[in-house]
């Protein structure tokens, strides 16, 4: 068959999946694949898996329906700052402010996403087949909002959701997490629970789904100000929740956590599969979306997109709440190699306090129960670059003063190593000591030398003659 051509904006669109497609394309950072690829067939997930760091990915020819699949978006830093028009050394800045600043959503009437409508059926999506022994198709990037009836408390925010039939889906849940909260309130009173499930949006949303804020807090207003305006929503077809009007698919439904199925092994963000029992079931009452949609898939697993969108979201939250009683508290990173969820490292500026990196330690620790390993560095060094934190470990750090260690805290039932509940925890102190060394000078050009150079410097870095 003929592939399909890659949605572009409408004129005047700025905060769609579309319209931050086009951005990278125009960067060179958009790769289109037209070769005929089976979503079911696990060739899509190792194409995404094979170009894990490279562009984002386009495939445009992936079967009958004609709906093309992106993905690997989001899979570095530098795109999910761009994503929100700032620099990778702002990101957890930004994020963190518009936390503390949400901006509420605007109503439209005319909504991109309901300008059209399928049968509902699953089986009408191209939704892929990702690892070898995981039971089904997975929908991956789906912000799933949700509505409380009686409190009104709204909530935006990730689950796995495995199609087991042509209106029914398996949506595998945390049982911490807000929706579920939501959703079993609604079962007590003999409810199910309105959803909808968005898929391809703009970064700002994408992120803003996997904050970890407090019950009430409003997803979709963090979205609104990383972007510094109204996110643009729309009324359900089905129901009277609020979905991002110019997201590409939408798909309705009543999720009963009083129905449960199975699931089988599924994968994790640590790379290995879980096994998590039986998840509720939903039934699916709408299907929308644009003309020209496109499905979006993030890869799940130990790869970078799914890492990172976690990592930068858990970072910006746990910067924000380290601050409010830390004022030393400089900059938060969740990095790629504790699978963005695992480890957190945490800058001290110079208003640091003898005790705040040990406070610093135990407070990050209690916060996320998912983080076993803290490491408390100095401004002078980046914490979202390992290299420059493993050098602070290794020149910085003594293992019988730095290294505090708490046995059997509460964990999270995705942590690989979990017994009972719960893990130890460790944290590592690598910040300068006056009693260590006298002169913590650092053998450097002198700054007005970089200075000089940085526009030769900025040329090499663009692929341009010096």
């Amino acid at each position: 068959m003929t592939p399909s051509a890659l949605s572009m904006p409408a004129p005047g669109e700025s905060h769609s999946l579309r319209s931050f497609l086009a951005q990278l394309q125009r960067q060179g950072e958009l790769a289109t694949i037209g070769a005929p690829i089976d979503p079911a067939g696990f060739d899509l997930a190792a194409c995404l898996s094979a170009l894990d760091r490279g562009p984002a990915l386009a495939f445009t020819n992936t079967g009958p329906g004609g709906i093309p699949i992106v993905g690997n978006v989001l899979a570095t830093l530098e795109r999910i700052a761009a994503g929100l028009g700032c620099r990778r050394d702002e990101l957890t800045d930004v994020i963190a402010r518009a936390i503390e600043r949400p901006l509420a959503p605007r109503l439209v009437e005319a909504a991109p996403v309901h300008e059209a409508v399928l049968p509902c059926d699953f089986g009408r999506l191209p939704i892929p087949r990702f690892f070898e022994h995981e039971t089904g198709p997975y929908i991956t990037a789906g912000c799933i909002a949700a509505r409380d009836r009686v409190s009104g408390h709204a909530n935006l925010s990730y689950a796995r959701v495995k199609p087991i039939g042509p209106d029914r889906a398996l949506v595998g849940i945390a049982p911490n997490h807000h929706l579920a909260v939501i959703a079993r309130a609604a079962a007590a009173r003999g409810e199910t629970q309105p959803i909808a499930i968005t898929l391809g949006n703009h970064p700002a949303v994408a992120l803003a789904a996997a904050l970890y804020l407090k019950l009430g807090d409003d997803e979709m207003e963090v979205a609104g100000a990383l972007v510094g305006t109204p996110i643009p929503v729309a009324r359900c077809r089905t129901s009277e929740l609020l979905v991002p009007a110019h997201c590409e698919i939408v798909i309705e439904g009543e999720l009963d956590m009083r129905e449960t199925v199975e699931e089988g092994p599924v994968s994790e963000y640590h790379g290995m599969y879980e096994r998590y029992g039986a998840g509720a079931v939903m039934r699916v009452t709408s299907i929308s979306l644009r003309r020209d949609a496109m499905l979006q898939v993030v890869l799940p697993g130990f790869h970078d997109e799914h890492v990172l969108i976690g990592a930068v979201s858990i970072a910006a939250g746990l910067q924000s709440h380290l601050r409010g009683f830390i004022p030393a508290v400089e900059k938060v990173a969740v990095p790629a190699s504790g699978c963005g969820r695992l480890s957190a490292v945490v800058s001290l500026g110079r208003a640091q306090r003898a005790g705040d990196a040990r406070k610093v330690i135990l407070a990050a620790l209690s916060a996320v129960n998912l983080i076993k390993q803290v490491t408390v560095v100095d401004d002078d060094v980046d914490p979202w670059d390992e290299t420059a934190v493993q050098w602070a470990i290794a020149t910085r750090m003594r293992a019988e003063r730095d290294i505090v260690a708490v046995p059997g805290m509460r964990t999270d039932r995705s942590e690989p190593m979990k017994l009972g509940g719960t893990i130890s925890k460790f944290g590592f102190d690598a910040t300068r000591r006056g009693d260590s060394r006298d002169d913590w000078t650092r053998a450097l050009p002198p700054a007005q030398a970089y200075e000089r150079v940085a526009g030769i410097v900025a040329a090499i870095k663009a692929g341009r003659q010096a």
